[in-house]
């Protein structure tokens, strides 16, 4: 008996060390998570395990399926774990907008600039991610977790509950990197880019992932973009086009082109201005028009009047604010109950502003315009 026992011991701590050797980088990754100021609906997380983001692109990750099918199969390593992902389709073939804004504003109380970001969408908890890839440029990301599994009536409590979170590192929807980097993303309904040549696919989020790791400059990021090809997912309908600016004041609008091949389309910051603005519909010359038009933006978000109301306040500062200014931009294009189709509400789940030199994030989460928490890469 006493053998058996020292038997099945042995085998129990080999078991053990096996599982601490096998999954090391996401256990210690999310032994890390923890909620912000004791906020149930705010998270952070280190994260610590490998990831491989030319194995993402040698696959041709493109789909929510597939990305998700992708983490499953990395982090599980071969255990029957699921992740479901809120970007569904309704019954027209397209997701609930997502409606956000974004800018970048020369500082007024310093060297440097800005990124302010509001992401507009359903109330569902929110995860900032900071990331020290061995191959890449440390980062902090914003994630909304509705897109890997969560919702109010789930969250990550258990150790097995948060498994989930695994998958943030590969679904951003803004952030900064080390070297001052910033990305956001804002969706356009209908204009799901299908970019189609002989260069591999990246999906929504993947490509932020790369300018993020791989990325100090704008003019670096647009040369990420020509060697690859960008594809929404088709399933979801909703496309999107996205904000990059780096610490030198370089600011772009990346769109796709609808009417020819979704080729993209760069909208640069004028050389005259300090500020760049976007909201949800294009901006490109071919596409742009000052009038509410559903086939190149979101009037249901009402795009047109939050990019004027924005314009407006950053035309009075000449495109210069202070902190607390960029701040109070956000505030005044944020929403609180916003009725949209389907008798359903959104609501500004984050208000970001980045700053751009001294690497740190500042959220306010869900309207509570009168706490804000701090992120750094330190």
């Amino acid at each position: 008996m006493k053998k058996f026992l020292k038997i099945l011991l042995a085998a129990v701590v080999v078991l053990v060390l096996a599982v601490v050797l096998v999954w090391q980088g996401e256990i210690s990754t999310l032994r890390t998570l923890k909620q912000v100021d004791g906020n149930p609906y705010l998270y952070t997380m280190e994260y610590k395990a490998s990831y491989d983001l030319d194995d993402v692109i040698a696959k041709d990750v493109d789909t929510n399926a597939e990305l998700l099918g992708y983490v499953i199969s990395r982090v599980g390593k071969g255990l029957p774990i699921k992740i479901k992902s809120s970007q569904v389709a309704d019954e027209n073939g397209e997701v609930d907008v997502i409606n956000c804004t974004s800018f970048q504003a020369t500082k007024a109380d310093g060297d440097g600039y800005w990124y302010g970001r509001n992401y507009d969408y359903y109330k569902n908890p929110t995860l900032v991610t900071i990331s020290h890839p061995k191959k890449g440029y440390a980062s902090i990301a914003a994630s909304d977790m509705s897109h890997i599994g969560y919702c109010l009536d789930k969250l990550p409590g258990g150790f097995l509950s948060r498994i989930n979170c695994m998958a943030a590192i590969y679904a951003p929807v803004d952030g900064i990197n080390e070297k001052g980097l910033c990305t956001s993303i804002m969706a356009l309904p209908k204009q799901a880019s299908q970019q189609d040549t002989e260069k591999h696919d990246v999906g929504t989020s993947m490509i932020m992932r790369l300018w993020l790791d791989r990325c100090a400059t704008v003019e670096e990021a647009l040369a990420l973009l020509d060697l690859v090809d960008v594809r929404h997912d088709i399933v979801v309908g909703t496309g999107y086009h996205y904000m990059i600016a780096d610490a030198s004041g370089a600011c772009v609008v990346v769109e796709f082109d609808k009417d020819d091949a979704w080729k993209t389309l760069v909208v640069r910051k004028p050389d005259d201005r300090n500020y760049m603005l976007v909201t949800n519909h294009l901006l490109n010359p071919k596409h742009y028009t000052t009038v509410p038009d559903i086939s190149v933006g979101n009037p249901n978000s009402h795009s047109w009047d939050r990019y004027a109301k924005a314009t407006g306040y950053l035309e009075a500062h000449d495109g210069i604010l202070t902190f607390d200014q960029a701040q109070e931009c956000l505030s005044l294009v944020h929403w609180v109950d916003l009725p949209i189709p389907g008798d359903k509400v959104e609501d500004t789940q984050f208000s970001n502003v980045y700053d751009q030199q001294n690497i740190t994030l500042s959220l306010r989460n869900w309207n509570d315009y009168g706490t804000t928490h701090t992120f750094s890469l330190k």
